[in-house]
């Protein structure tokens, strides 16, 4: 009788973190800042334009990132 191959099981991707991070062609993952859903009308022009991009997560948290994004 022939052996049966396990299959291999699929990773299921954290949908919170999916939402929240982008991953680049290059591999490093974006994430947005906090800080810009409320109380906007005391916050500087300039500190709101610099809240309204992109900015990389630290290396420290990556890995973690990169665990709940597996086909990232």
């Amino acid at each position: 009788m022939a052996k049966k191959k396990a299959k291999k099981l699929k990773l299921k991707t954290h949908r919170g973190a999916a939402k929240r991070f982008k991953v680049t062609a290059t591999g490093k993952i974006l994430r947005m800042h906090s800080g810009k859903r409320h109380l906007l009308g005391t916050k500087a022009p300039g500190r709101m334009r610099k809240l309204k991009k992109l900015a990389q997560v630290s290396p420290a948290d990556a890995r973690n990132v990169k665990l709940l994004l597996p086909y990232a």
